[in-house]
């Protein structure tokens, strides 16, 4: 039976559970950590991983209409000149006069520091109650320099988005991949923003992964494929465990709509500090080519041979973040029994480890049979050899980072060459013969 937790106290049991197990860890944390910077320790990567692989196979691998690229990093300057990114990827950035903290005006205003208004009606600091400066727009795109020489001539930024790297490799993709309209080119990699305010462990960083897809279709199919990448989108986190109560669609506003964008909706999710974006699909239209068109001087049109015609593809963005998606599944797994023991009910697709294996004791052949089993089934799956302790700390221990299937090596194994494997859901146990364990798994994980 699994306890009712309160959502102000959720949170800090995740990163408690993170920290604890090895799942995220504060980056730097020897020298005191960098901030809102985080490092995926040993069951962390794992997840990050599965999340990053089952939107690989399900959007790109599954898909006749997806093919998938991987863009530097590092740009010429001119790709962020092109996409707006230099003269208007800003944030109205405050500061406090008293306590030099800097804060987003426009979260401010929202209310989300709760009432800031002090005497005169003036807006005062959240922190201390000083005296805020004026606010200045504040780029957030972090800037650095290629290359020996430190000047203007030099400077190149750190990807804010995936996205722009896309856009400029659309023609050279087009004539290799080969496909007609439409198709997406879909990548998974790092952005980089210099947030002002930062926060809510892995939901807003400043260095984070995104996956994120650019479809082009033809102009008039635009709103079509606009309503199904939401539909399709939103079913993915539902897929592997997102409970739909905590999932909602939220359509922007027109005074919302970034410069480029006809329509975007955002998929949020019920996050223990409220509902929050986990993911975003957008109505490019045909801003971005053509942009990089006027800027480059390529030519950045599509030719459609049925009709004989060159035109500006429209494009619609499903993007999101990989953080919030682990973030979001974690949120969702984690359970606790009456006794506060912890259950990370994660989708077995999901699971950092599939299988844990013990040895019910370190003597007689036990671990020898143990650790064949072991060798094989590693082969298929990440498994973990567990002999520290009791059976029963080994189980908790498993519990909690979410491994679906334990398998106990007991004094009936040599016998009956059965073993018991445990479920850690139901915690329901049976006896199955080792030769049949590979199959028995294939069986319950290879979805």
């Amino acid at each position: 039976m699994s306890k009712n937790i309160p959502k102000n106290d959720l949170m800090e049991k995740i990163v408690n559970l993170c920290k604890r197990r090895g799942l995220i860890f504060p980056s730097s944390e020897i020298y005191g950590g960098t901030g809102s910077v985080w490092d995926y320790g040993p069951y962390g990567a794992l997840l990050k991983n599965n999340v990053k692989m089952l939107w690989w196979r399900d959007m790109i691998q599954f898909r006749d209409d997806m093919v998938p690229q991987d863009s530097s990093i590092l740009m010429h300057p001119k790709v962020w000149e092109a996409s707006g990114h230099i003269s208007s990827f800003t944030d109205p950035l405050v500061e406090c006069k008293k306590c030099h903290h800097r804060f987003r005006e426009d979260h401010i205003l929202e209310g989300k520091y709760g009432n800031v208004v002090g005497k005169g009606g003036k807006v005062v600091c959240p922190d201390c109650g000083g005296e805020m400066t004026e606010s200045k727009m504040f780029n957030l795109m972090f800037k650095t320099f290629m290359g020996p020489m430190e000047d203007s001539a030099h400077a190149v930024y750190l990807r804010p988005e995936t996205a722009q790297g896309i856009f400029a490799n659309f023609k050279a993709i087009l004539e290799v991949a080969r496909k007609k309209l439409p198709f997406g080119i879909a990548q998974i990699g790092k952005s980089f923003r210099n947030e002002i305010t930062p926060g809510n462990f892995t939901f807003r960083t400043r260095e984070f992964e995104q996956m994120e897809i650019e479809y082009f279709v033809k102009p008039d199919e635009a709103e079509k494929w606009y309503d199904k990448w939401i539909k399709i989108r939103e079913k993915w986190y539902r897929d592997y465990g997102v409970k739909k109560d905590n999932l909602r669609l939220r359509k922007h506003a027109k005074k919302e709509l970034a410069h480029y964008a006809k329509g975007a909706t955002d998929i949020e999710y019920h996050f223990p500090f409220g509902w929050s974006e986990l993911e975003g699909i957008a109505n490019r239209q045909d801003y971005d080519l053509k942009q990089h068109e006027k800027f480059s001087g390529h030519d950045m049109k599509y030719f459609e041979e049925e009709g004989m015609k060159k035109y500006y593809p429209y494009v619609i963005e499903p993007s999101g973040g990989v953080d919030r998606a682990a973030l979001a599944f974690l949120v969702d797994a984690y359970n606790e029994n009456e006794q506060g023991e912890v259950f990370l009910r994660l989708d077995p697709r999901l699971s950092p480890i599939k299988i844990a294996v013990f040895p019910l004791v370190n003597k007689e052949k036990l671990p020898n049979i143990a650790h064949d089993i072991y060798d094989e089934l590693k082969q298929n799956w990440f498994v973990q050899y567990d002999d520290g302790g009791s059976v029963g700390r080994r189980y908790r221990r498993q519990d909690e980072i979410g491994t679906p299937y334990c398998v106990t090596v007991d004094f009936d194994t040599p016998k009956k060459n059965t073993v018991t494997v445990r479920e850690r859901d139901s915690m329901k146990q049976e006896r199955v013969k080792i030769k049949e364990l590979l199959d028995y798994f294939k069986g319950k994980l290879s979805k």
